[in-house]
């Protein structure tokens, strides 16, 4: 099983929506697939029309390993399976602090999981806390979408600056260029000066786009209700990207 962590320092850079349509994307290849919603808003569990209501809440996950296919939610989607979000998650760092060799907590996890599923992709939630410590100790590759702007540059390379520092492996960093948009002469000149300090960045962009928006109102992936618009050719030319990375 390969994992895959959808993640940034900074919110609303379209982490989540990539999570959703790129978990879909590799669910149509008649892969399982696997989308952990980790964020306590439960956006990808609510894209996927999933209750993101957990029996014993995050609680029962961590203590009871065993049962986490019993909070594995079907979807709509052929392969595609969702473990949601419950707003309890917002104590997941008191929780991994109090378990026993907790570094391992989330890996044992995962390795139950890589049984069922061929791909896991993870919608982190923003900043950095013990629960993302431990989603870098996981995962095996990050995709890191970043809005052309001199904030969200800064952003990506205090990530990779953590990586180094924390001896992990940057080259698992997959950045790629997000929520652009192509009017706007500094996005376009911040692509162009910075694609040169940005190590492994996908070559495929993602632009701002309302067919994205569109998803809160469908409550599906992108490419499902509208495969041929621009935003979902453009996630599946990221999703081929990242394959040539991972494969």
């Amino acid at each position: 099983m390969v994992t895959i962590a959808l993640y940034n320092f900074k919110g609303g850079v379209g982490k989540t929506t990539s999570a959703v349509n790129l978990a879909y994307l590799a669910s149509q290849e008649s892969k399982k697939t696997l989308l952990w919603d980790f964020d306590p808003q439960g956006s990808a569990s609510f894209f996927c029309k999933v209750n993101t209501k957990v029996k014993g809440g995050a609680k029962n996950i961590i203590d009871r390993k065993n049962d986490i296919f019993e909070a594995v939610r079907e979807t709509n989607f052929q392969n595609l399976e969702v473990l949601p979000a419950d707003f309890s998650l917002r104590n997941m760092d008191i929780l991994l602090e109090e378990t026993k060799k907790s570094k391992k907590k989330l890996k044992s996890i995962t390795d139950l999981l890589s049984k069922k599923y061929d791909y896991t992709f993870i919608d982190c939630p923003p900043g950095l806390s013990l629960l993302t410590e431990h989603i870098f100790n996981t995962a095996d590759y990050f995709v890191v979408p970043i809005i052309p702007s001199t904030l969200s540059i800064r952003t990506y390379h205090l990530i990779f600056e953590y990586f180094k520092k924390n001896d992990l492996d940057t080259g698992s960093i997959l950045p790629f260029f997000s929520m652009v948009d192509i009017r706007k002469s500094m996005h376009k000149d911040i692509m162009t000066s910075s694609i040169k300090d940005v190590p492994n960045i996908l070559k495929t962009i993602v632009k701002y786009s309302s067919d994205i928006e569109k998803m809160g109102v469908e409550l599906a992936p992108l490419p499902s209700f509208a495969p041929n618009s621009k935003s979902a050719l453009a996630y599946k030319s990221l999703w081929k990207d990242i394959k040539k990375k991972i494969n």
